[in-house]
């Protein structure tokens, strides 16, 4: 199968380069300044699984006129926009749309883009960052990846999906409820994100302060509420796993919204906090606390955008 991937960054830059790796085709749709530097360094991956530099394959908007079996969308919210009509022309048919974004609008955004039959369902749990020498670091071990119809069937494509990324070295899950578990990630995404950048730490210094853990677990019932009146409802296993998270002595669990509020970076507060805010308001459920962290959240990116 031909794999576009939309975006080298972190996300798209480990996940493509593990399967470029492992001599899968791969193609990365770049801009033509990360292109430049990938053409002269490589895509180098620095991680605890062990390090890596591939030569890669990179195609830029302009260049960009064929379809391929598999684009995996792997850029940030904001950048979606912009990304939908430079990948356009690599959407055929038969082209399965794997989004590797966070929240859930865009998988509306996708559908009236291209097709419902396009997509594929997605949830990704991984900690990567791009450093100052442009290099993929992985943060941590854990690289968990699901993904499934999203109807919960079982399908030709599917399968051949499921082949090519076990080709990568990696032990994905090939999911009947990829629905869910979106939701679930939502929930967690905006969660951690909220509690992390409100009172600025890690989860493990949260928990040691006064109040911080039930604090942590008020901002969680706020999104669980949220997500059972608009969504698929969590499962009772996430629900336990993520309260243990939250309050976990010593943890030093972040959010990527917070390393990027501590880098000065722009954050993704409209698709993981102000669209389940937005939703909460429409549902009639309050939300203080998540409204806070949007609040709060909305003046740095604000600060930004003035800069």
């Amino acid at each position: 199968m031909r794999l576009l991937v939309v975006g080298a960054g972190s996300t798209g830059g480990y996940i493509g380069g593990r399967l470029a790796q492992e001599g899968q085709d791969v193609t990365f749709l770049v801009r033509r300044g990360r292109a430049e530097r990938l053409r002269r360094d490589g895509l180098r991956i620095v991680s605890p699984l062990g390090d890596a530099t591939v030569e890669p394959q990179l195609v830029t908007a302009d260049t960009l006129d064929e379809t391929f079996d598999v684009v995996l969308l792997s850029v940030k919210g904001f950048q979606l926009d912009a990304a939908l009509d430079d990948l356009g022309p690599a959407v055929g048919p038969d082209t399965m749309i794997l989004p590797v974004l966070n929240g859930m609008r865009h998988m509306e955004i996708l559908a009236r883009r291209f097709s419902a039959g396009n997509l594929v369902g997605c949830a990704l749990k991984i900690a990567t960052m791009l450093d100052d020498e442009g290099r993929v670091v992985h943060l941590s071990p854990l690289q968990d990846l699901a993904y499934g119809e999203l109807d919960g069937g079982t399908t030709r494509r599917i399968q051949a999906l499921h082949e090519l990324i076990r080709a990568g070295g990696f032990q994905p899950r090939l999911s009947r409820e990829i629905r869910r578990e979106m939701w679930e990630k939502w929930i967690l995404l905006a969660t951690i994100g909220a509690v992390t950048c409100l009172m600025r730490g890690p989860i493990g210094e949260i928990e040691a302060a006064p109040g911080g853990p039930a604090f942590a677990l008020a901002v969680l019932d706020e999104a669980v509420a949220t997500v059972r009146a608009i969504g698929t409802g969590p499962s009772e296993a996430f629900l336990t796993a993520t309260r243990d998270q939250l309050t976990a002595k010593g943890s030093p669990l972040t959010s990527s919204m917070y390393r990027d509020l501590l880098n000065g970076r722009q954050v993704e507060v409209e698709n993981i906090i102000g669209d389940l805010v937005r939703a909460a308001a429409g549902a009639g459920i309050e939300t203080p606390l998540l409204a806070a962290a949007y609040t709060h959240l909305s003046v740095f990116q604000n600060r930004l955008g003035n800069a």
